[in-house]
């Protein structure tokens, strides 16, 4: 299913946005920590005392690939528990995704992610929103214009990840989304430019 028309450019808005919020430049790595702080969501990790500890020691044992994180909605705010025997990039892709259907101000009541997608507690997530969280998500912690600048300084994909504190599985998918690279090239085929004569 595709995005519906004009999104990606509204992801792309709203993304800027939100980083001059947090008072960072397009290339730089955003912490979707203080995104969360920001929009007074807290974030909890599945060692919490007050979360069931068989269910815990599960989604970090032998179902950990089953659980990213959850978005919870408690009254008229909502909470964040993300799985913490993930590796530090998923658990942050994994917070900004959340975070994304909370600017989107998509309606849910308990938002489950693997890693790929979210299931709703109260039955399927649409795909549309789902589509749109992720494209926002990547918005976020990968701009398109940065994605841009990466392919023009010739940066790999382990490259990209690093320095945005991303996964390479999520800076290739951004690199790759944004025509970033084949930008890039078409622009060095061109070669440079002959300056227009002045009037």
């Amino acid at each position: 299913m595709a995005l519906r028309h004009g999104f990606k450019a509204e992801a792309r808005r709203l993304a800027a946005e939100v980083r001059e919020e947090l008072g960072i430049r397009t290339f730089q790595p955003l912490d979707p920590y203080a995104l969360a702080r920001l929009y007074g969501v807290e974030v909890f990790t599945l060692d919490e005392p007050w979360l069931p500890a068989r269910a815990a020691a599960h989604f970090t044992g032998p179902a950990a690939e089953s659980f990213s994180g959850a978005l919870i909605r408690i009254g008229t705010g909502c909470v964040i528990v993300e799985n913490h025997a993930h590796e530090r990039n998923r658990r942050r892709s994994t917070v900004a995704h959340e975070m994304a259907h909370v600017i989107l101000e998509h309606e849910f009541g308990v938002l489950v992610t693997n890693g790929r997608a979210c299931r709703s507690g109260i039955g399927t997530a649409h795909a549309c929103v789902e589509q749109e969280a992720a494209e926002l998500s990547g918005e976020l912690l990968l701009p398109s214009d940065a994605a841009r600048t990466a392919a023009f300084r010739g940066w790999t994909d382990a490259s990209v990840a690093r320095y945005f504190r991303i996964s390479e599985r999520m800076a290739r998918w951004r690199m790759n989304v944004t025509g970033a690279r084949r930008i890039a090239l078409r622009s060095r085929e061109r070669g440079p430019q002959p300056v227009a004569a002045r009037a």
